[in-house]
């Protein structure tokens, strides 16, 4: 069960964090609701891979039949690893390719509140708690627990999904 955990988890943290740091690259730090959504929506095709890992465990090692509990300390096993990955590689990610992620995002919220029309001390008490954060953000002690946050739902959400689907041996059947 642990070589399980750790394959599937590691791939589906590998693929989140591949997947978005590619779409990073071309969108040049769009931060906007769309590219959030794209994010997610990558988080969640990723985490697909608890599915796959609970289903191969419950073919594989147990002859088809997993009941809900083993199912989701499974799923939440490989969603830990999957989160685990995601922010060790963004970090290094982050560490290598140089981008200041608090800059472009400022710079992002910036331009978005100038095109509504803020300006002067409006837009300065916009941006002030944000800068704030965004100061904060620079620490790995503060960013990391951030970073987690971020696949953290979308995973056990999946490992509470597939759990509740796979406890069903009619459910996709193991093959003979």
């Amino acid at each position: 069960m642990f070589r399980i955990m750790l394959v599937y988890g590691a791939i589906a943290g590998a693929l989140m964090i591949v997947i978005i740091a590619i779409g990073v690259q071309f969108n040049g730090g769009d931060f906007s609701e769309g590219s959030q959504a794209q994010g997610y929506l990558i988080m969640i095709l990723a985490s697909s891979l608890i599915f796959v890992g609970v289903k191969r465990y419950r073919d594989k090692a147990l002859g088809g039949v997993i009941k809900f509990w083993p199912a989701l300390k499974l799923g939440l096993g490989i969603a830990g690893v999957a989160c685990v990955s995601y922010v060790l590689a963004r970090e290094a990610y982050l560490a290598l390719s140089g981008i200041d992620f608090a800059a472009q995002y400022l710079d992002s919220l910036r331009a978005g509140y100038e095109a509504e029309g803020l300006s002067g001390a409006a837009l300065q008490a916009k941006l002030q708690p944000v800068e704030d954060m965004m100061a904060l953000y620079e620490k790995p002690w503060f960013r990391m627990p951030i970073t987690l946050l971020e696949p953290l739902p979308v995973c056990l959400v999946v490992a509470l999904i597939s759990a509740a689907v796979l406890r069903d041996p009619k459910i996709l059947p193991a093959k003979a």
